[in-house]
């Protein structure tokens, strides 16, 4: 059954060779006395909200962008009656697409105290390049580049927009990594629940900013960087695709890979690829 619930979730969503994150929506169980699997109840924070309307179902209002939910269906005129209501609607239906391209930062010092010192290494600068190479091969003409204000991240940025001259790049704390949600199934070396409350409060507040369909003004597809963490990435991929975000951990990134999430005019959501790194040399490839 948690099989079919993953395809259904999934018509709205995959796309290509990106079948094997069909796996976050299966529910974990620990055994039972008789062997069998019970499925573990998560509760999603309170901050969350209602996350979807239950598994299997796709919410067409995700983002708060529906065009439907926009409308006041109370005011409608006595004379053209549902003609108004249809023009009211379009009014407020996207019209372009947005490419969301997801950089996991490069290989860094992991053991320097302080976060300002976790610098890239040697092969961190190498994988920016790589990347950067990757992304303007591309041929697209990326809007904007944002990214998170850790040090590793500024450093990916920089050594990768070498690469995308003219392109824009915007500084911001809310794609700082963190803890976004306590993982299922859990982990013993993880995190107390004080640190998901404050981590993941933000990380939600980054996917809700920045992860959402077309404003209805924009008339021309869009190409967006955002250059960020892996935590921060694995869980915005759970939530674009509405699979349990409590299965971001069972996902892995290797570092300066690329995942790509289109957003259509409708509000459907596509995942393009997760955690590409085919463009680098299996020497060049690392996952720290």
């Amino acid at each position: 059954m948690a099989f079919r619930q993953a395809l259904q979730l999934a018509a709205c969503g995959l796309a290509g060779g990106s079948a094997a994150v069909l796996f976050s929506a299966v529910a974990v169980g620990k055994p039972r006395a008789g062997g069998d699997a019970e499925p573990r109840v998560v509760e999603p924070p309170a901050w969350a909200g209602a996350v979807h309307p239950g598994p299997g179902v796709w919410n067409p209002n995700w983002d708060r962008r529906e065009p439907l939910s926009l409308v006041n269906l109370r005011k409608r005129n006595a004379c053209s009656g549902d003609e108004d209501v249809a023009s009211r609607i379009d009014n407020y239906k996207a019209k372009a697409t947005r490419h969301i391209f997801l950089i996991r930062h490069s290989q860094y010092h992991t053991d320097a105290p302080r976060e300002k010192d976790r610098t890239l290494t040697p092969l961190g600068r190498e994988q920016a390049e790589l990347t950067g190479l990757r992304l303007a091969s591309l041929g697209l003409k990326f809007n904007k580049i944002v990214h998170s204000s850790m040090t590793r991240a500024v450093e990916t940025t920089d050594i990768i927009s070498k690469h995308l001259p003219g392109v824009c790049t915007v500084s911001t704390d809310l794609l700082r990594e963190g803890a976004p949600i306590e993982p299922d199934p859990p982990v013993s070396h993880w995190k107390p629940e004080a640190v998901y409350y404050e981590d993941g409060a933000r990380i939600e507040a980054a996917f809700r900013n920045y992860i959402h369909r077309a404003d209805v003004k924009q008339q021309e597809d869009s190409y967006e960087i955002f250059i960020c963490h892996a935590n921060v990435i694995r869980y915005i991929v759970c939530r674009a695709l509405q699979f349990p975000p409590e299965g971001w951990l069972r996902l892995s990134l290797n570092n300066g890979s690329i995942t790509h999430l289109v957003v259509r005019p409708d509000g459907c959501v596509a995942l393009r690829a997760l955690g590409d790194t085919g463009f680098m040399p299996p020497d060049k490839i690392s996952r720290s």
